[in-house]
């Protein structure tokens, strides 16, 4: 940031906010039978995880087959990528890559009488 001409404290806050890019690390092709912790003792290996997610489909309430991991920092997220990417786990090859964040009109909430 050193050298960058800011006019306003704004500026410099919002440049700092993208200089700060929380990554989260995708899994799929997870085993039916993985849980939360089994996946926190997976990643804690890297780093502390911040976060994990298994979505469950939301008819019958069953595991989806993927997970979202968030540790404190990049550097963990990437090396944790870099090491468990199409490793066998659980009795599965799991896929484990960078999140991407979803943007746009099917991120978003609707009413069930919105017609768009």
């Amino acid at each position: 940031m050193i050298g960058d001409n800011f006019t306003s404290p704004k500026q410099l806050f919002l440049h700092s906010l993208k200089e700060f890019k929380e990554m989260t690390i995708f899994i799929g092709n997870l085993s039916w039978e993985t849980e939360v912790e089994d996946l926190e003792q997976l990643f804690s290996t890297y780093g502390v995880v911040k976060k994990c997610y298994l979505p469950l489909d939301r008819e019958t309430g069953r595991k989806r087959g993927f997970a979202f991991v968030d540790l404190n920092d990049q550097n963990s997220e990437k090396k944790a990528i870099d090491d468990l990417q199409d490793v066998e786990w659980m009795g599965r090859e799991i896929r484990v890559n960078e999140g991407e964040k979803r943007n746009g009109p099917n991120n978003k909430k609707r009413n069930k009488y919105d017609k768009n």
